[in-house]
């Protein structure tokens, strides 16, 4: 008589049944789990390439005749806002303020000189071709005498000439008083009042208008030194 064996005997038995589904699982939380980590470091080094520079001024001074210079190297974007509306002929201005202070152990620090100027940056769809105007000097009002007026085909190289202040006169030599630390503190900003109205409401508590860079150094003595044969080259 035939002998068969049982079909049973070739089913697995429940705690193997389920020891496999456990491994399986383990198996499927671990591949969430690393593509969860790719995912992340992918989303934050594209979130790293995308956060802009860092603003920020260089400074540096300079006794030319019985005058006291500014230079400065600015560092900053335009926000894609702002250029929107560059490209529909909507100009903006920056303000550039300067004080010089005299420092003071026993109070406050006392202000000496105070310059303020301003730069204009509008593009002018007909020519596509970007102006930067600049104030002739520290008297100046939007619109009023400006000069130096540069013509540019990018904005790329409009900022570069924006963002480079050179030689500007802050200050009279006999303004300072010898043997005392000065300091020079420096603003620079985007100013939305010169905005048409209806931009100017629109613009209230966004950052994307909000352009505002400011730093205080101190004057070296040997920058109040005369140099002979130096001239005023100005921009």
């Amino acid at each position: 008589m035939p002998c068969f064996k049982s079909q049973r005997s070739k089913l697995p038995s429940l705690p193997q049944a389920f020891g496999r589904w456990l491994k399986l699982l383990r198996l499927l939380c671990l591949l969430c789990l690393f593509w969860l980590a790719v995912g992340l470091g992918l989303g934050f080094g594209f979130a790293q390439t995308q956060t802009p520079p860092p603003e920020g001024v260089t400074l540096s001074t300079e006794r030319i005749d019985d005058t006291l210079r500014l230079s400065a190297q600015l560092q900053f974007e335009l926000s894609p806002a702002v250029q929107d509306a560059l490209y529909k002929g909507i100009a903006v201005i920056f303000v550039v303020e300067t004080d010089l202070l005299r420092e003071r152990w026993y109070w406050t620090d006392k202000k000496v000189a105070s310059t303020q100027r301003w730069i204009r940056l509008a593009y002018q769809p007909l020519t596509r071709q970007w102006r930067v105007n600049r104030a002739a000097d520290d008297t100046s009002a939007p619109g009023l005498r400006l000069s130096l007026n540069q013509n540019f085909d990018t904005l790329l190289d409009a900022m570069a000439a924006v963002q480079r202040l050179y030689r500007w006169r802050i200050a009279d030599v006999a303004d300072l008083e010898p043997g005392t630390p000065h300091l020079v503190a420096f603003r620079f900003r985007l100013d939305v009042t010169q905005l048409p109205r209806p931009l100017q409401i629109g613009t209230l508590g966004q950052s994307d208008w909000t352009v505002s860079i400011s730093s205080t150094q101190p004057i070296k003595p040997e920058t109040l030194a005369p140099s002979p044969g130096q001239s005023a080259d100005l921009q």
